[in-house]
């Protein structure tokens, strides 16, 4: 029998290779500290089909628990919990989730961003997932994660409300730091990206070998492009046209000779849903391409440490899902970001690489273009830049798992 238990929710092994990448990283980091034969996992999963199809782990289980699972049958099981001492034994058997937090040491909540100005429509959903948790006596870590600001009243109340029962909220950069620290939390310690600990293991070159011709990456540089289909409706929202910038963009480049990979780092299989799937925006985007015999076509879901592999084969890369932008960061890829929110300036700024990023709403093939250009002139600076920054980084991020293993060794001890 396995000693630990831990509940992870917030990730997932299917679709966003990102929050795969986070998963996995907790449970490579905290086997190595636990010992991988004394830790089982349960993920609360969106998506309970797709990651069980997609789960690799033995010792990780996969629960339901869609959002209306968790928002209404979860949370009041787990409040039965609570409030009925005589029916614990009972609900622990017949409810998974349930019986998953009540015997674990820690619930991670990993989470990319929570508790966030102008995503009040996620709130419930933040809120719902460490409820359950505060609910069953369960530690709630929240991995590296960005939250705040907090100017908005109803996510204002709602995070003073639930934030400072958390046992630990790991602050994904500078900025997300002084929003929790405004807020007045005390419960936080400064991390970074939980993703920037995950480990190669050598074998993922030689899997794309045996779907892509990688000799596509022989003489020359190539130059990846990470679309996202929730910077086109926010583009798309204020009256622009995101496919048709992506195509001007990638034309340009390789009219001009240069080679581009274009790669969704979150994909759903076998459904055209664009909630987490970014393939059908990428299949439009190649289809209205003039030179598609330059452009290699990421066309299907690849594991987050294929697609870290094939991201380090890029001379330069521009990316629009954050965790592809970490990605490329960890291989030491000069890096060019269009984004949404503070999350990606502030991990940029770790790596003194801040200029990089520009928000959508500067978006323009023209402005792209020049920055893109900038960006190309500097390569090498940049370069140089990154693999100096990197060791801290990384260092940074696997710190988090100490935290958490001196947790669950302390509970269990109990």
């Amino acid at each position: 029998m396995t000693a630990y238990h831990v509940t992870i929710i917030g990730s997932a092994l299917s679709g966003n290779k990102g929050a795969a990448a986070m998963l996995e990283s907790a449970v490579q980091t905290l086997d190595e500290r636990l010992g991988a034969g004394n830790v089982r996992y349960s993920l609360l999963s969106m998506y309970p089909a797709e990651d069980r199809a997609q789960n690799p782990y033995p010792h990780v289980e996969v629960i339901p628990a869609s959002p209306r699972q968790l928002g209404v049958t979860i949370n009041l099981l787990a409040l039965l919990y609570r409030l009925l001492p005589p029916l614990r034994s009972l609900l622990r058997r017949r409810s998974r989730a349930v019986g998953a937090l009540a015997t674990s040491q820690v619930l991670l909540d990993q989470g990319g961003i929570t508790f966030t100005d102008g995503r009040e429509k996620f709130l419930l959903y933040n809120v719902a997932s460490i409820l359950p948790a505060f609910f069953t006596g369960t530690p709630v870590f929240k991995c590296a994660q960005a939250i705040g600001p907090f100017h908005n009243p109803v996510n204002r109340r709602a995070a003073l409300m639930f934030l400072p029962r958390v046992d630990t909220i790991v602050t994904r950069g500078r900025i997300t730091h002084d929003f929790a620290t405004g807020l007045g939390l005390t419960n936080i310690v400064a991390g970074a990206d939980y993703a920037f600990s995950l480990q190669l293991d050598g074998t993922e070159i030689t899997a794309l070998a045996s779907m892509y011709d990688l000799s596509f990456f022989d003489g020359g540089a190539v130059v990846g492009v990470c679309p996202s289909v929730v910077l086109q409706k926010k583009v798309d929202a204020r009256g622009g046209d995101y496919v048709g910038q992506m195509v001007a963009f990638i034309d340009a480049l390789t009219a001009d000779g240069r080679k581009v990979l274009l790669l969704p780092h979150s994909v759903r299989t076998g459904t055209d849903k664009v909630h987490n799937n970014d393939l059908p925006l990428c299949r439009e985007i190649h289809a209205r391409l003039s030179r598609a015999k330059d452009v290699l076509f990421v066309d299907r879901e690849l594991s987050s440490q294929q697609l870290r592999a094939l991201i380090g084969l890029c001379g330069t890369f521009v990316a629009s899902r954050f965790h592809a932008m970490v990605s490329s960061l960890s291989m030491a890829v000069p890096t060019l970001v269009i984004g949404w929110s503070h999350k990606y300036r502030e991990v940029l700024e770790m790596f003194g690489s801040e200029e990089w990023a520009f928000g959508h709403d500067k978006l323009t093939p023209a402005f792209l273009l020049e920055r893109f250009g900038d960006l190309e002139l500097r390569q090498a600076e940049v370069k140089s830049q990154l693999l100096e920054r990197l060791p801290d980084v990384r260092r940074t991020s696997v710190a988090q798992a100490d935290l958490i293993a001196e947790l669950v060794l302390r509970r269990a001890a109990a």
